[in-house]
């Protein structure tokens, strides 16, 4: 298929891509907080003159709302979920985009013990252990769910947990400024972290483990579901961040000098939704 970018430049797209030249996308907040949207998003739309608008929430609430057909495309980072989504019929023609890593950040003291692991379930069971102050995002999201895959990877359930393990229901700059605040442990994304300014004391005390890959994709809303998908407009987004512009783009994003986001895409991706 070629390229709807393309097509957008030369004005020979498909009827109606000018004609409302915005998309709604349901993405993860590590997007928006580690500063990549504001980086990229401007110069997609420079590029094509689309606008993207962005309702940046956990990854669990951006696929409720893309499953009511409430967003045009679908950006976050849960591969489980993104393919039950796709499998259910709520979108189609998801795409890997690009790829970073959590990290755990705790305390320079480091009270369990966890500084230089490279094995986050024997960490997390030291904090566990050791009771010390974990701060939770307990928001559905991807960061979240990926925080409980390593519970139960260790055999440990945190609704047994007491009062050291502290779930606040918000988003991963909040969990960082309460860590910050109490001297705890969390799991963060490194994208946000890198983009964190109030660290106090925080570290990255572990990370390299493979279970911390983190994985984002991109998803087109179903079209056949909701008919006012704007497919076109979508796919046009879609066929950017996958474009060597797009990749090139992302991964020209650094903070002082560190990249934050690696693209890795698969050329010459093809969708036939005629």
């Amino acid at each position: 298929m070629v390229f709807l970018v393309a097509l957008l430049l030369t004005g020979l797209a498909r009827p109606g891509l000018a004609t409302d030249p915005f998309i709604t996308v349901a993405s993860s907040t590590s997007t928006q907080n580690s500063g990549l949207f504001e980086h990229i998003l401007s110069l997609f739309t420079a590029t094509t003159g689309v606008e993207v608008r962005v309702i940046a929430v956990g990854t669990g609430q951006a696929i409720r709302l893309a499953r009511r057909g409430d967003a045009d495309v679908l950006f976050v980072h849960d591969l489980q979920a993104e393919q039950a989504f796709v499998a259910d019929g709520f979108g189609v023609g998801r795409r890997e985009v690009m790829y970073n890593d959590f990290v755990v950040v705790g305390p320079e003291g480091d009270p369990a013990a966890v500084s230089g692991m490279d094995d986050v379930v024997t960490a997390f069971a030291r904090i566990a252990e050791s009771q010390s102050v974990f701060i939770s995002r307990g928001d559905d999201s991807g960061t979240n769910r990926a925080e409980r895959r390593i519970w139960e990877a260790g055999g440990l359930d945190p609704e047994s947990f007491t009062s050291w393990y502290r779930e606040i229901g918000s988003g991963m700059g909040a969990s960082l400024n309460m860590a910050s605040t109490v001297g705890a442990y969390t799991l963060s994304d490194r994208g946000t972290w890198l983009s964190f300014k109030n660290r106090g004391d925080l570290k990255v005390l572990v990370a390299g483990d493979p279970r911390l890959s983190n994985q984002y994709g991109v998803t087109l809303v179903n079209p056949a579901r909701f008919p006012h998908v704007k497919k076109d407009l979508g796919l046009a987004f879609m066929d950017w961040l996958t474009s060597r512009a797009g990749q090139e783009a992302i991964a020209g994003y650094r903070i002082d000098g560190q990249q934050l986001f690696f693209p890795n895409a698969v050329p010459n991706y093809t969708l036939d939704l005629e």
